[in-house]
């Protein structure tokens, strides 16, 4: 179970991160810097990706028999991670309408 929930913080963590940064690149389109908006998109898409990778871990686990316990955190780091995933691709678009302004 200790494994389980440290795999779910890091989820967490690198969602956040990504999430963050993604929020941050609207922002700085809205000043119009759209080379930092494009490298905080990259960076987000980077931290979604590690973030990714720890899910990956337990999906690949789960379908060799490994079944994991099911907990809160667990299921909180999931939700966290596909809302930031989203988060980041509308940011994308967000970014292109003020590029596009």
């Amino acid at each position: 179970m200790e494994e389980i929930t440290e795999t779910a913080f890091q989820i967490i963590l690198y969602a956040g991160n990504g999430k963050s940064s993604a929020m941050e690149a609207i922002q700085e389109a809205k000043k119009d810097d759209f080379k930092r908006a494009d490298e905080l998109i990259e960076e987000a898409g980077t931290e979604l990706g590690k973030a990714h990778e720890f899910q990956t871990r337990l999906l690949q686990q789960e379908a060799n028999g490994d079944d994991a316990p099911l907990n809160v955190m667990l299921v909180h780091s999931q939700d966290h991670l596909m809302t930031s995933m989203t988060v980041r691709d509308l940011a994308v678009e967000i970014i292109e309408i003020y590029r596009n302004k």
